[in-house]
């Protein structure tokens, strides 16, 4: 890097110029917004990962006409892929979970007991508090708004309440659950990247994420009581979801892989071993309590129960769950998951923590937050700049991926430096990242939302409390020291010194 000492015969390492640290991130918005514009959401199925992986060749080549070698470069990736081992495993783990979780009626059943407690008189305030507890189960917004999301908002429109502020109360409580969940991809990334446990990471996170979530519940009450005064009988029994009852045995018993699952959590075992343990226990308990959703899944016409049910716990956790019921919400809920279903994702995160590793090996992130760092001479100041950059990043790159991956890496030895635990600045950078990213119309995570719930981004905005809730309160945190963590400050260098 930049200001070491070099092999002899190495060409010397050129500081880089603002321009060598811009350019890649130029090339990376005008990339992003270009697929976009070409591909609409079906950017996320190749194209913006392709534009990564373009994005880390210019890094790359910027950084070798500073002196820099292809050998720098693959170290660099080494360093990346070294530090999201963990995050894979995991995440393949979550797939088959997810898969397995919907053959055995765990999600199916979680998604009928939640319909029932539906009432016009505090729709919004019900439906953030749903979509909350199925994203925690799941650990995903975008398929927690994609499935209950869309048949909430259109049950809005049958029963005479707003389809935008229940949109928002949608994103409220999805993104609650995908902060909190041991299954959120985003939220063991998060963990990850500034190396924290991710149980440890999940505990302060709930210190900002709870309050917050209060705050935007009780305002959808609020309004609830106020938008909807001649509304006051429950929703109909003939919603499209409540047919899960025709198709799964519905019992309580179902969701015991979920108490499995909290169980292990709790007592610390390895996400990986807890989530893989699960699958397996819902899928021997599926295979029981749903013996007719598991022969149709595996098309059995001379159908062994053994075999069959073995086949069909295999395939699920490979290639996910699928189901033809007749019924669109339905099959769209519960088609889905499996192992390969990760892969889009685990390419885009590889092609954003390369392109992050690249950029702080040579120097080029640094140039450009260096002095924003050595401005934030306070602690209030220097968490405003971490929000300030991940929120950018969100605005300009268009994706949470990277205002999650670059943030954390960059202010990661800084936080160190202060003495500020990681867990502060983990907590700060999933509030500033993942959270604002479905508040940006161009961004993949506005345009996926907008898309899928029928409302425009800056229609549902006013509504989303909890996603601009949660960031202040890390802010204001940060700057109050209310819920600050104290370590050893590292004797390192401050940013910008030689």
């Amino acid at each position: 890097m930049a200001g070491q000492e070099h092999e002899p015969g190495r060409q010397r390492i050129r500081e880089p110029s603002i321009a060598d640290a811009v350019i890649p991130l130029v090339v990376l918005a005008g990339l992003i917004a270009g697929s976009l514009a070409l591909f609409g959401l079906d950017a996320l199925d190749g194209p913006i990962q392709v534009a990564l992986i373009i994005c880390v060749v210019v890094a790359a080549l910027i950084g070798m006409r500073n002196g820099h070698t292809w050998a720098d470069v693959e170290r660099a990736a080494r360093s990346a892929f070294t530090s999201i081992t963990s995050a894979v495993l995991i995440l393949l783990a979550v797939g088959a979970l997810i898969g397995v979780w919907n053959l055995s009626g765990t999600i199916p059943t979680l998604v009928y007991y939640g319909i029932q407690v539906l009432s016009p008189s505090w729709y919004y305030a019900a439906t953030a508090l749903i979509c909350g507890l199925i994203a925690l189960s799941i650990g995903s917004s975008w398929t927690t708004a994609g499935t209950i999301g869309v048949g909430l908002v259109g049950v809005a429109t049958m029963v005479g309440v707003s389809p935008a502020i229940t949109a928002g109360a949608v994103i409220s409580g999805a993104y609650l659950g995908d902060k909190l969940s041991p299954l959120s991809e985003t939220t063991i990334l998060t963990a990850q990247m500034v190396k924290v446990d991710v149980h440890e990471h999940i505990k302060r996170q709930a210190w900002t994420s709870i309050p917050a979530f209060v705050i935007a519940f009780a305002v959808l009450l609020v309004l609830s009581l106020v938008g909807a005064p001649d509304v006051r009988n429950p929703v109909g029994k003939d919603v499209e979801l409540s047919s899960l009852g025709d198709i799964y045995h519905i019992t309580p018993l179902n969701l015991l892989p979920l108490v499995l699952l909290a169980v292990l959590s709790i007592r610390k075992v390895p996400a990986t071993l807890a989530l893989l343990a699960s699958t397996i226990f819902a899928g021997i308990l599926g295979a029981f309590l749903q013996p007719d959703v598991m022969k149709q899944f595996v098309n059995g016409t001379d159908y062994h129960a053994v075999i069959g049910s073995i086949k069909g716990i295999w395939l699920a956790m490979a290639n996910g769950f699928s189901i033809d019921s007749g019924i669109g919400e339905i099959d769209q809920l519960l088609s889905r998951g499996g192992m390969d279903s990760m892969l889009l994702t685990l390419w885009l995160i590889i092609g954003a923590v390369t392109f992050g590793a690249i950029l702080e090996e040579f120097g080029l992130i640094a140039r450009l937050v260096d002095p924003l760092i050595r401005a934030a001479r306070s602690r209030g100041r220097l968490f405003v700049t971490v929000f300030a950059c991940g929120f950018g990043l969100n605005v300009v790159a268009g994706d949470q991926y990277i205002a999650l991956v670059l943030p954390s890496r960059v202010f990661r030895v800084e936080f160190s430096r202060r003495g500020l635990a990681p867990t502060n600045l983990s907590r700060l950078a999933a509030d500033s990242g993942t959270v604002t990213s479905p508040l940006v119309p161009w961004n993949s995570c506005g345009a996926f939302m907008a898309a899928v719930l029928g409302v425009p981004t800056l229609s549902y905005l006013p509504f989303s409390v909890f996603n601009y809730a949660s960031p202040a309160l890390s802010v204001l945190y940060g700057i109050t020291g209310f819920k600050i963590e104290k370590t050893e400050p590292v004797q390192t260098p401050a940013a910008g010194s030689p």
